[in-house]
Parts: structure tokens; C-alpha cells; sequence
């Protein structure tokens, strides 16, 4: 699931995007595959030079929260099956 200003930047009618993937579901497997599909996104939720998650960019799934594994650590079991979204949350900064 992508934050309004992300699937409106790839041109989704709708918030949820469907990725196939092969090999291991992994963070770094879902983003490549989303910036593959969407190349327009490539840059917006993780560096395009160190691959790092942006600063205000957070990943949740299963009520956790993703943020801050490893890349190619495996997402929960429920995310590769598709029983569960991986949502991407555009976080909000300031005061």
C-alpha cells in the first residue's frame, strides 16, 4: 500500500499495488520490483546512490514496524503470501 503522494506519483488509481516476485521476499526484493514496475517512484522511498530508506518514509506490516531491518531480511510469511499488505506511510515532520 503506498501514502497518497507516492501512487499518485507512479499513476495508480488506487492506493494498493500487486507485486509478483520471485526468490525471497525481502524489503530490498519488494522495492526493487516496485521501482521495476513503477519506475517513477525509483529515488522517492529509498536513496537512488546508497539504497537506505528515506528519512520520512516508514514500512509496516503485521502491526510492526519494518522500518528499520535489514534489506534483505525476509518480511513475515503473512506479506509473501499476500494475506497481508506491506504498507509504505509517508511520515509527517515538523510543528
Amino acid at each position: 500500500m503506498l501514502p497518497y503522494h507516492l501512487y499518485t506519483l507512479a499513476r495508480c488509481s488506487t492506493t494498493e499495488v500487486e507485486l509478483d516476485l520471485t526468490g525471497p521476499v525481502t524489503l530490498a526484493a519488494v522495492l526493487d520490483a516496485l521501482e521495476a514496475a513503477y519506475p517513477m517512484l525509483a529515488g522517492a522511498v529509498r536513496d537512488r546512490v546508497t539504497g537506505q530508506r528515506r528519512p520520512l518514509v516508514r514500512f509496516y506490516a503485521c502491526q510492526d514496524d519494518l522500518s528499520n531491518i535489514a534489506p534483505d531480511a525476509l518480511l513475515p510469511y503473512e506479506v509473501a503470501a499476500g494475506r497481508e499488505p506491506l504498507v509504505v506511510v509517508g511520515a509527517i515532520a515538523g510543528g
